[in-house]
């Protein structure tokens, strides 16, 4: 008889093995030196079934291609690591990403696999960070490892490594943060063993067998609910490619066939010469429409690979989401991140009410290199965070990371580590579009540089704002400024710059995107909107203009007028829009 596993037992498994994806984070954070993993936490972990199947975490789909290659050879004590997205199916999708695979045995027995990838600080490349915005081809990004050993059953190959360090500009933190990386899984590995000695092996793997089979059941209740048979589309564009192109159109379909969901990219713009092109994995695909879905429609249901036989992906080869190679990668996230803004505008149609709006739509980064007075190499990267969009259960987040472990660099680690002082951090007025749900504003961050050396840069939705839905107003966009030593006018820089020079003294002000608004603005509180005047989240002017709101002196909400001023706005404007987009392309113009 096929073994059995009572409900309780179930949930407990369920509960730990979600407990130790989040003590692999922990384990990672503790032993890595960059500030991108150790403090930022850039790094995705997760754990499979034996086929290779994410049981709990973050990004999954990608072991199945790897284990393939390796023709069944695959030991208790290896560890493999790999970088090249061409070389692995787009399991990771830039030369940045080291992932770590190990498998787990229980006696001898292969009950599943541990896995992490993590943003490395630098692989080498053309210019610090491995991230040129002038990238033509992957060549210029960094050095492309291909899935090897670097764990031989428990012994190190040392050559692999030692090839892997010598072409970082930062070898030291990448050695900590490989280390880190290979640390969390042999921590899941342990936890899963015990899970198997507590439970028995049989009950370990047809409870994972399970909780697929629970996910899958629960997506297609959500796909017969929100996708419906008759396609509906969306568009929204990538502002540039580094190289002066642009805007790049993304057009998502979607539509269901029977129990099946189709999600089709026909109509997205052929790959960029610039390094946005985001070569992505099928089963990566399935994955991001299937966690959005779950977060919008049921967050209850875990998230994991069950729901992947009901999802078809169309993705047109030699297009901005299929590249052919060596197209270049290395600034993917403008277009992986528009990919969420474009299921939220597909998925929004059917069901408003339970989506969002766009938001800063890209992973801003901020370098600076150079040496100190002691002539030692530096090299600063932090990631910048913007508006999160306005959604049904209220205002969208300010200044916050798209990824939800993610965490600002706090700037004391920064003043003690590197020649920068922080000047400023704060939200940018009015950059979060107007709404019932207002959205999250993007932040303004200065740095003044306290030696000579190079910055590098990028950003985007400088030019295609965030749109808002439901009423509500499309968003802030971003901006980048220069301000030399002594003098007072700041100087617009591009989004996307690399190796910009600059002295002691210099002062970069970084301005990321707000995001969209949701439901009408004019049905928001007063009193909320007098609140964000306060908080110079919102200006008095886009009170009134926006919101309808009239304040008085004190900035309250004067009630009679307010009333009075909502009820014209709303005969003048008629029904809301909605999608609030604020860019016409230059083709419809």
């Amino acid at each position: 008889m096929a073994t059995k596993v009572d409900p309780i037992t179930l949930d407990i498994i369920e509960n730990a093995l979600k407990n130790a994806r989040f003590e692999m984070d922990g384990v990672v954070v503790r032993i890595s030196l960059s500030p991108v993993i150790r403090e930022q936490h850039d790094e995705f972990p997760m754990i499979c079934d034996a086929r290779g199947r994410m049981i709990v975490g973050q990004f999954g789909s990608y072991i199945p291609a790897i284990v393939e290659q390796f023709e069944g050879d695959i030991n208790e004590g290896d560890v493999f690591v790999w970088n090249d997205p061409y070389a692995c199916k787009g399991s990771i999708s830039h030369n940045n990403d080291w992932c770590v695979m190990m498998p787990i045995f229980h006696e001898n027995v292969l009950v599943g696999f541990s896995s992490i990838f993590g943003h490395m600080v630098d692989v080498g490349g053309k210019v610090p960070g491995s991230m040129p915005a002038d990238a033509h081809t992957i060549w210029e990004e960094g050095l492309r490892v291909p899935p090897v050993r670097i764990y031989d059953k428990g012994v190190l190959n040392k050559g692999v490594l030692d090839i892997m360090l010598n072409n970082s500009r930062t070898p030291d933190m990448n050695r900590a943060d490989l280390m880190a990386l290979i640390a969390g899984c042999r921590t899941a590995s342990v936890r899963v063993r015990e899970l198997c000695d507590r439970f028995g092996r049989d009950t370990y793997t047809t409870a994972c067998d399970m909780l697929l089979d629970r996910t899958r059941e629960a997506m297609k209740v959500l796909i017969d609910k929100y996708i419906s048979e008759e396609p509906v589309t969306f568009t929204d564009y990538v502002d540039d490619d580094g190289l002066g192109n642009g805007p790049f159109k993304m057009t998502l379909s979607i539509y269901r066939r029977g129990d099946i969901a189709v999600f089709d990219w026909t109509g997205t713009d052929p790959q960029a010469p610039g390094p946005i092109n985001f070569h992505i994995h099928e089963g990566l695909c399935k994955l991001f429409f299937g966690v959005y879905m779950i977060m919008a429609f049921d967050p209850s249901v875990l998230f994991n690979e069950g729901f992947y036989d009901l999802f078809e992906v169309v993705l047109p080869e030699g297009s901005l989401l299929n590249p052919k190679f060596p197209a270049a990668l290395s600034n993917r996230l403008n277009t992986h991140t528009r990919f969420f803004d474009c299921q939220a505008g597909a998925l929004g149609q059917r069901a408003p009410h339970l989506s969002m709006a766009a938001g800063y739509g890209t992973s801003p980064h901020f370098i600076f290199t150079g040496h100190d007075k002691d002539g030692k190499y530096f090299q600063l990267m932090e990631l910048l965070f913007g508006g999160v969009p306005g959604r049904p259960r209220g205002d969208g987040l300010d200044g916050h990371a798209w990824w939800p472990l993610f965490s600002a660099t706090p700037i004391e680690y920064i003043e003690n580590y590197y020649p920068v002082l922080v000047e400023g951090y704060r939200p940018i007025r009015d950059s979060g579009g107007a709404g019932l749900h207002r959205g999250g504003a993007g932040i303004e961050k200065i740095y003044r540089v306290l030696e000579t050396g190079k910055v590098s840069i990028h950003d985007d939705r400088e030019v295609v704002p965030p749109w808002g839905i439901n009423g509500g107003h499309y968003g802030g966009t971003s901006s980048k400024w220069l301000v030399r030593k002594g003098e007072t006018e700041p100087t617009r820089i591009p989004s996307k710059i690399d190796n910009l020079a600059v002295n002691a003294g210099d002062k970069i002000l970084f301005r990321t995107a707000g995001s969209g608004g949701w439901g009408d603005p004019l049905d928001r509180p007063a009193e909320h909107v007098a609140r964000d005047v306060r908080y110079d989240l919102v200006s008095a002017g886009e009170a009134a203009d926006k919101y309808g709101v009239v304040l008085t002196a004190d900035n309250q909400p004067d009630v009679a007028a307010t009333e009075k001023r909502r009820a014209g706005m709303r005969e003048e404007r008629g029904a809301p829009e909605p999608f609030s987009f604020g860019y016409v392309p230059q083709a419809a113009e």
